[in-house]
C-alpha cells in the first residue's frame, strides 16, 4: 500500500520541470509583500468571511509576516496552477493551500516542515451508505462500498488523485502493476472547482458521494445538514486509511522565508496548529 501511496502521488501530480529555477533573496525580496497563493475553497485551512481569504494557513503566514517585517498578500486560484506558478516564482513567493508534500512537488518546489496529517473521508447523504468497520474511534468505508457509485471530487487534490487511479489503473506497468479497486466497475468520477460544489451536486441528484480530506469534510459536514462522513480506508487483513502531510512550499531559492515558516511553525507546535484548526472550525 505504501507503494501504491507513492506512485498515486508521483503519478498524479507530476507537472512540468520546466520551471524550476529560482534566485536567491536580494535586498528587495527582503522589504517586498509576500504573494501567497491559495485556494479559498479548503475550509479550514483557507476560506472567505465575507471578501476576506482567512483560515490556518492564513494565520500561519501572516505570523511570518510579522516575523519577517513584510505585508502578505493573498490570491485565490485554482488549485493545479499553484505549484507552477510558485516555481517560477514571477507571481507568487509561497503556496498555502493544505498542499499535500510529494516527491514530484519537491522537484518544482521548497516545503516546509510539514504541519498536520490528513486522510481521505467519503461525505455522503445520511443514511445512503453503510459503515464497514471501526479503527478506534473512527468509523470508516472501504473502496470497494464506493462500486458503481458516482464520485464527485475537487480538481488536482489529493482526493482526485486517489479516485482517478483506484478507478483506472489496469495493471499495466504504467501503474506499477497495479489494479485499482475499483477498475472495471461502473464508477464515474467528476471533478469540481470545490468540495463544496460537489457536495451541492451530491444535493441535486447529480453524484451519489464526494471524496476529500478529513477536515474539509468535516467542515461540509457541519455546515451542510443531511450530510454525513467517515474515513476512507483500503481493505485487508489490516484495514488502513490514506495518509498525507501538508506543509507550506515556496520558491527554491527563498531560504530566509522558509526559514521564517519553519520557525513560526516550530513556535506553534501541535497543539498551537490544533487551537488554530478548532478556532476555525467553530469549536472553540
Amino acid at each position: 500500500m505504501k507503494k501504491f501511496l507513492a506512485l498515486a502521488l508521483s503519478l498524479g501530480l507530476a507537472v512540468s520541470l520546466t520551471a524550476c529555477s529560482g534566485g536567491q533573496e536580494g535586498d528587495s525580496q527582503q522589504n517586498a509583500a509576500i504573494s501567497v497563493y491559495t485556494n479559498a475553497y479548503f475550509a479550514p485551512f483557507e476560506y472567505y468571511d465575507g471578501t476576506d481569504i482567512v483560515g490556518v494557513d492564513v494565520d500561519i503566514m501572516n505570523m511570518v509576516g510579522e516575523k519577517l517585517g513584510r505585508k502578505v498578500t493573498y490570491t485565490n486560484v485554482e488549485f493545479g496552477t499553484i505549484i507552477d506558478t510558485v516555481s517560477s516564482g514571477k507571481l507568487a513567493d509561497v503556496g498555502a493551500a493544505g498542499i499535500t508534500i510529494t516527491a514530484a512537488r519537491q522537484e518544482l518546489v521548497d516545503f516546509s516542515d510539514p504541519y498536520f496529517t490528513s486522510v481521505q473521508y467519503v461525505v455522503y447523504p445520511a443514511g445512503s451508505m453503510e459503515i464497514d468497520g471501526t479503527d478506534g474511534d473512527v468509523d470508516y468505508i472501504l473502496w470497494d462500498s464506493l462500486a458503481d457509485k458516482k464520485i464527485g471530487v475537487q480538481t488536482d487534490t489529493t482526493g482526485d488523485i486517489y479516485v482517478d487511479l483506484e478507478i483506472n489503473s489496469d495493471g499495466s506497468a504504467d501503474y506499477d502493476e497495479y489494479t485499482g479497486v475499483l477498475y472495471g466497475t461502473e464508477t464515474s468520477q467528476t471533478r469540481y472547482d470545490s468540495a463544496q460544489l460537489a457536495v451541492d451536486a451530491v444535493g441535486a441528484g447529480q453524484i451519489d458521494v464526494v471524496v476529500v480530506d478529513y477536515l474539509p469534510a468535516s467542515y461540509i459536514v457541519e455546515k451542510n445538514s443531511g450530510y454525513e462522513c467517515a474515513a476512507l480506508y483500503y481493505g485487508g487483513d489490516e484495514p488502513s486509511p490514506t495518509e498525507e502531510q501538508y506543509a507550506i512550499c515556496v520558491t527554491k531559492g527563498q531560504d530566509e522565508l522558509l526559514a521564517a515558516i519553519n520557525g513560526v511553525l516550530a513556535e506553534l507546535g501541535e497543539d498551537g496548529i490544533n487551537d488554530l484548526v478548532m478556532e476555525h472550525m467553530g469549536l472553540n
